[in-house]
Formats: C-alpha cells, sequence, structure tokens
C-alpha cells in the first residue's frame, strides 16, 4: 500500500502528481534543488497530506519516490537515499537542455538506463514522461471509466513495474508495460506515443505567446486507453541518428 510519495522535483509534472495523489488520500513529500522553503505556496495548497523537505529526506520519506528533474542533473539524485527505493523516472532527453550525451546520441543507451547506472540500488522505472503536465492533470479518471486513459511503463524490475502500476490505478490512469528500461525509449520525445495523442489540437500560428498559453490551458485532451497505448509503442522506430529530442 502506497501511504507517502516522494517528490524529487516538484515543477510542472512533478506538481500535478503531487495534486493526483493527494487527492487520493497519498501524502507527499516535494522537494527541489532550491530548498524547502521554496515550496511553502505549493504546500499550502496541497494541505495537510504535504510536506517539504530536501531531495535525500524525500527519498527516505517515500514508499515509492518520483524523480521530476531535467535529464541533465540525473547524477545529482541521492543514491544513498534512494538505495532499496522503487523510483518512477519521468526524465526525457531534451538536447537543447541537456547537452549532447554521445550514448543517448548513438543509441546505445536510454535515458534510463542512465539513470538505473547512477541509482544502482535501487529499481527504477520509467513512466510519465509521454504526456505534457496538463493533460496529465485533466485526463484522469477512476478505475472502470470508460474514457480512462493510460500510460506507458517500462523497468527491468517486475514487481517494480507492479508497484508503479498501482500508483498509475490509484491516481486515475491503466498502465501498460512496454517492456524493459532498454525499451523505455518507445515512449521517449518523437515516438507516436509521446504527447500527441493526448492532446491532437493544432495551434495557430497567429496566436500570441500569451494566446499560445491559453490555448494550451483551456484546449481539452483527448481519450487515449491501453490498447492504443500498446498500439502506438509497438509502432515506434529507434533511429539511432535521432535522439530523444
Amino acid at each position: 500500500m502506497i501511504q507517502t510519495l516522494g517528490l524529487i522535483g516538484s515543477g510542472m509534472i512533478g506538481g500535478v502528481v503531487a495534486r493526483l495523489a493527494v487527492a487520493s488520500g497519498v501524502d507527499v513529500v516535494l522537494s527541489n534543488s532550491r530548498g524547502p522553503e521554496s515550496l511553502a505556496d505549493l504546500v499550502a495548497e496541497l494541505g495537510e497530506h504535504a510536506t517539504a523537505a530536501t531531495p535525500a529526506e524525500a527519498a527516505r520519506a517515500g514508499d515509492l519516490v518520483v524523480a521530476t528533474i531535467p535529464l541533465h542533473a540525473y547524477d545529482q539524485l541521492p543514491a544513498a537515499a534512494l538505495a532499496g527505493k522503487t523510483v518512477i523516472d519521468t526524465m526525457n532527453y531534451y538536447p537543447d537542455r541537456d547537452g549532447r550525451i554521445p550514448e543517448l546520441d548513438a543509441g546505445t543507451a536510454t535515458s534510463s538506463t542512465l539513470v538505473q547506472r547512477h541509482l544502482a540500488g535501487s529499481r527504477v522505472v520509467k513512466a510519465f514522461n509521454n504526456i505534457d503536465f496538463h493533460r496529465l492533470a485533466t485526463l484522469a479518471r477512476p478505475a472502470g471509466a470508460p474514457d480512462r486513459s493510460a500510460l506507458p511503463v517500462a523497468g527491468d524490475d517486475p514487481a517494480a513495474n507492479a508497484q508503479v502500476a498501482r500508483l498509475l490505478d490509484l491516481l486515475g490512469y491503466d498502465a501498460v508495460d512496454i517492456g524493459t528500461l532498454a525499451e523505455s525509449w518507445r515512449s521517449q520525445p518523437g515516438t507516436p506515443v509521446y504527447v500527441q495523442p493526448y492532446f491532437p489540437a493544432e495551434r495557430s500560428e497567429e496566436l500570441s505567446l500569451d494566446e499560445t498559453y491559453r490555448w494550451f490551458l483551456e484546449t481539452p485532451g483527448v481519450t487515449v486507453p491501453a490498447d492504443e497505448v500498446r498500439k502506438l509503442t509497438d509502432l515506434a522506430v529507434r533511429d539511432a541518428a535521432s535522439p530523444e529530442d
């Protein structure tokens, strides 16, 4: 049973996961690189089920821990505090932000296998990386709802994958196991299951930045059920010359 969720990184995706968790009765321990005091507003919004801490404290507190930071900072995750834990990796490789990572550019590793290498004592599971934060918040549905969406999950430990699937179910999503961390590229940026199926609307080029953001928030998401997620991930083709951008 998941009673406490630790979050290392509390930005867009982390904030939504925290809100969904609290709404489901799960306690959350939030952290980021700027210190607990920077999370005061989010903790106040979430209420009595939320506290702020350091990344190491959040790691130790969580029955499950979500790592949702820029990929270039993955080696700053507190490996000792995360030893023995299941760690949900939401991170994607964006070269413009993260710099070039030769192993990812060459297709000889996935971003999650790099995270697992750093967190050798943990069980890393890829999830929450293929949907934008607003659709993640608005598409959540109770178990059994006819318009429930699914998200892909990848990991090397079947028990850890099942643990993450239970969390997704609690938060409002079905889980589709797409294989090991070596197969997690099937949900990376640029693949058929990444973002677009949940948000297929096309933005007008004439919109200003403010209008674009309002359009982004006001445009409803689209249900993507488990069988569609399975089909889309099976369609993915890996091109070593095309990194996760």
